[in-house]
């Protein structure tokens, strides 16, 4: 695949922003290659376009592939496997977010529970600091509510109500 300018610097760039999101530098690179092309493309190709090592190519296209927002596929007559990014956008929000839900916030969730727990039944915990975690749980359930409640929401309409941005608070007042 022959990267023209724009191609390098689009993807440079998305693999400097995957590090700033917690993501591999490498991971993120081959993703925006692969959304890029808009073709299955194989993990050779994908190594010898971005001069990765192919083992660093492999352990990418893995992460990529849990994450859902690359698929493998095969071509009839062919051995070698082929990458596809997700095209959607805003299906691949709607990964990243799941994603990023399982991996980050639902363990928060857990400790969160157990510290408020554990909180209400320690003697020697201060009354504030009591609250303050209580706080933060209810803040995190409260995100994790509103987020399960958007994610099963029409894409058409996810579309709108992201369009309508701060005009959403004409309808619920502005108290």
């Amino acid at each position: 695949m022959q990267l023209t300018p724009v191609m390098e610097k689009l993807i440079l760039h998305w693999g400097e922003m995957g590090t700033r999101w917690g993501v591999n530098r490498s991971v993120a690179q081959i993703h925006a290659l692969l959304y890029l092309a808009g073709r299955p493309v194989t993990a050779d190709e994908i190594a010898e376009t971005l001069t990765m090592a192919r083992s660093n190519v492999s352990t990418s296209l893995r992460e990529l592939l849990s994450w859902g927002i690359v698929t493998r596929e095969l071509e009839l007559g062919d051995r070698r496997e082929y990458f596809r990014a997700e095209s959607d956008l805003w299906q691949l929000l709607l990964l990243i977010a799941e994603g990023r839900k399982l991996r980050e916030v639902d363990p928060m969730l857990t400790v969160l529970r157990q510290c408020a727990t554990e909180g209400s039944e320690e003697a020697a915990l201060p009354a504030d600091v009591r609250e303050r975690i209580e706080r933060l749980l209810e803040f995190v359930e409260t995100l994790t509510r509103w987020y399960e409640q958007v994610s099963r929401l029409s894409k058409p309409t996810l579309i709108k109500l992201m369009k309508l941005g701060g005009k959403v608070a004409n309808f619920v007042g502005k108290g």
